[in-house]
Order: C-alpha cells, then sequence, then structure tokens
C-alpha cells in the first residue's frame, strides 16, 4: 500500500483499536485458482513476545476452503472515511486550485493463517466474539441461551483460524497535508479526525 509520510500511522494501539471498532476483515490469499477475498469478523488479541503485533482469530463454515491456506495472508481492515469537498479549502476563494479528495482510515494485516479445529478453542472464541458484539444491547445474547445440543451441531460446521501478525500498514489520511483550518473544517464537516 502507498503510505505517504504523513499518512503513516504505526502506534499498535490505534491499529488494534481500529479492528475493534472495525472487526469485519477482507481476507485475501492467493491459490491455484487465484486471488480470492473472504469476509470474516475477527477479534485480535494484545501483542506478545511470540505475537510482537498480535493475533487475529475467526471462525468460518468448514464448506470454506479459506481454512485450509496454508500460504501467506493479507488481512485489511477499514475504518471510518467520508468525501472531502473543495469548498471546505481556505484556497477555494483565493485561486480556486482545489479538488476533492476522500479521507479514510485502513489497516493491513499481513501473517500466515493456521486452522484451529479444537472444540474448546473454537467454543471459547464464540462467547468471546459475542460478548463483545452483544455488550451494548439491552438485553445481550449469550451462546448459552441456545440449546447445548443445537451448539455442539454448530461446532462442528466450523473451523476457527488464526493469523499471527508479522507486518501492520496503517494508513490515516485525515487532510494532515493540509493546513490547520482546512483540518478543522473537514473535521467539522465529516466528523472524521485523527486518531489521538
Amino acid at each position: 500500500m502507498y503510505i505517504p509520510k504523513s499518512f503513516n500511522e504505526t502506534r499498535l494501539d490505534v491499529l488494534h483499536s481500529l479492528v475493534r471498532q472495525h472487526p469485519l476483515g477482507t481476507v485475501i490469499t492467493h491459490d491455484g485458482a487465484g486471488l480470492q477475498a473472504n469476509h470474516i469478523p475477527f477479534e485480535i488479541a494484545p501483542a506478545s513476545d511470540a505475537a510482537p503485533f498480535g493475533i487475529l482469530r475467526a471462525h468460518v463454515a468448514r464448506a470454506n476452503p479459506l481454512w485450509q491456506h496454508t500460504g501467506d495472508t493479507l488481512t485489511v481492515f477499514q475504518g471510518p472515511s467520508a468525501y472531502v469537498s473543495p469548498s471546505l479549502y481556505e484556497e477555494k476563494p483565493v485561486s480556486g486550485k482545489v479538488v476533492p479528495t476522500w479521507n479514510y482510515a485502513v489497516l493491513h494485516a499481513h501473517g500466515r493463517m493456521r486452522a484451529v479445529e479444537d472444540p474448546a478453542w473454537i467454543f471459547a472464541l464464540l462467547e468471546r466474539l459475542t460478548a463483545q458484539h452483544e455488550s451494548a444491547r439491552r438485553t445481550p445474547w449469550a451462546v448459552a441461551d441456545a440449546p447445548s445440543q443445537f451448539i455442539d451441531q454448530l461446532l462442528g460446521a466450523i473451523v476457527g483460524i488464526e493469523i499471527v501478525i508479522e507486518r501492520l500498514e496503517g494508513k490515516w489520511k485525515m487532510s494532515q497535508n493540509r493546513s490547520q483550518h482546512d483540518q478543522l473544517a473537514m473535521a467539522a464537516d465529516t466528523g472524521l479526525r485523527l486518531a489521538s
């Protein structure tokens, strides 16, 4: 990904936060049939000595051949984005030499995938993902709300995947290359702001 210096985001906490806030990742792989893309909600585990950039975890249907992939993967997470009108720029009434742009936050996570078929591991992942995504609901649903026989049957139909992140690329294009006036006007108009 092309990342001009002013748009490069390297802070691990900011990058991980994007995944937590926008967990639907696009997993891109290459196999004998060419490039493949799968869209999967992930959780991100914190960095550790064994995984200095963290670990992505998810599950897929056993029928999805993605879990059998053993090569490199690229997982893309898209954060907030917005069109930026040239009418926001202080240069517009002066010379008119302004053009529209698009501001956004995006993360590319590179790593190798491994499949996890351990039912206890998958069950714990399902509980964590459910708790995370149900937490804002007035009456959160829990995995335990479904009949255990039904859950056991579903566990046999899915496979866990884990990607130890080897490299992260973060691009936060939020008009950092513009004047402070333009940055404030863009933020007020779009609601987009730099991560602090």
